[in-house]
């Protein structure tokens, strides 16, 4: 346990920040798979929808720096491209 106050504190902000972070990567995992599952169901347009999500949650992930950038690109990439292969 720290005994000087800017280690206490520090434990509680990261403490703060692991909740925050959790709640980004959950969200966005989620998204991802939502996509994933409409792509295995070939539902085009439930898809599309969201794809716009999924790239809207992975963007803020990345902004909040949870994921690297090039984690957000390939992420985005690879969904993007499963959904214009959809017949």
């Amino acid at each position: 346990m720290p005994n000087m106050k800017n280690a206490k504190k520090k434990v509680i902000v990261d403490a703060k920040k692991k909740v925050d972070n959790n709640v980004f990567r959950a969200s966005m995992r989620t998204a991802i798979k939502n996509v994933e599952k409409a792509v295995i169901n070939k539902d085009k347009e439930t898809a599309k929808t969201n794809l716009e999500i999924a790239i809207k949650r992975i963007d803020k992930a990345k902004s909040k720096g949870v994921i690297t950038p090039n984690f957000a690109s390939r992420n985005k990439s690879r969904l993007t491209k499963k959904v214009n292969e959809m017949k």
